[in-house]
């Protein structure tokens, strides 16, 4: 397998967890978004970037923006349609 390529991130490094409030559904399963993934939703979604913005201050081709994103996406739906904790952590990113 091909090693991953560095990716630049703005983001702080500093942990990030996100828990359903209600204690009665209280999550057993913990999805890790990673900082890479974390960074591509905020500038796409957030500061609405498009891909080849986003690919040159992340470092990466426009096709990987891609695959994290969708990534991404994914996490953060199963995460909030199946009531489980979101953390932010990790990946393969220097902090800008």
């Amino acid at each position: 397998m091909r090693p991953k390529k560095t990716r630049w991130v703005k983001c702080s490094t500093a942990q990030r967890i996100f828990k359903p409030e209600a204690k009665a559904l209280s999550s057993k399963k913990i999805i890790i978004l990673s900082l890479d993934e974390f960074e591509a939703v905020r500038l796409l979604d957030h500061e609405h970037l498009s891909q080849i913005q986003v690919a040159k201050q992340m470092h990466v081709h426009r096709s990987t923006v891609s695959r994290i994103i969708s990534s991404a996406r994914a996490k953060i739906a199963q995460a909030l349609v199946d009531i489980n904790t979101l953390k932010i952590e990790g990946g393969c990113c220097k902090v800008q």
